[in-house]
């Protein structure tokens, strides 16, 4: 098992691991926040995702790397989103997508899948089977963020599909680190749905 996802950093260059380790904190904590309803989700998660893009630059994963750079302009949305705020409170509060937002999200993730597609084939690469994945998870992150930027709970319900998935595919593609960090994802994730869903339920009574 350890040799599965920590294997390929045998011929790890120190730079690569010093950058995946501050992704790997700096990732958690940005769910840990938003888990929290706290807006330092957005600055956390910024750091995180330039870093992250970089990387899968380097490795060639250019549906990942598309999806962290879209994460990087969405977290810039979210934090100006989540920061408006009236008489000191905050203006934003949970709610659940209407039929608006449901379809707004249907198109992201239909119009993610051809862009991620698209960048396959401009770049020339081969498309692998996990390709195939990588465009499949990307649209449901893409549609993901889009809800958590509009502080929608249905965002947690995409994140949890998406981080079990990609637990082993990032394994599998020699980022153990990132693996480890998709299943802690995947806790936090669904610990925040459970908050999210308290909050909302409160709300609502």
């Amino acid at each position: 098992m350890f040799e599965f996802f920590f294997g390929a950093y045998k011929d790890a260059t120190t730079l690569q691991i010093v950058l995946e380790t501050i992704v790997f904190f700096f990732g958690i904590f940005s769910v840990w926040y938003a888990g929290k309803e706290n807006i330092l989700v957005f600055p956390t998660g910024l750091i995180a995702t330039v870093i992250t893009v970089y990387l899968l630059y380097k490795a060639g994963y250019l549906g990942d790397m598309v999806l962290n750079g879209y994460y990087s302009i969405m977290s810039i949305y979210g934090w100006y989103n989540w920061s408006r705020g009236k008489g000191g409170e905050d203006s934003l509060k949970i709610s659940r997508t209407n039929n608006r937002e449901k379809l707004n999200g249907l198109l992201i993730f239909v119009v993610t899948l051809f862009v991620i597609f698209g960048v396959y084939k401009v770049a020339g690469n081969e498309i692998m089977p996990e390709n195939y994945i990588d465009i499949f998870t990307s649209g449901v992150f893409f549609t993901g963020m889009y809800y958590m930027a509009l502080k929608k709970i249905e965002n947690w319900t995409l994140w949890i599909f998406a981080d079990i998935i990609s637990i082993p595919l990032y394994a599998y593609r020699g980022l153990g680190i990132l693996a480890v960090q998709f299943a802690i994802f995947t806790i936090l994730a669904i610990m925040a749905y459970i908050s999210w869903y308290k909050i909302l339920k409160a709300e609502n009574e």
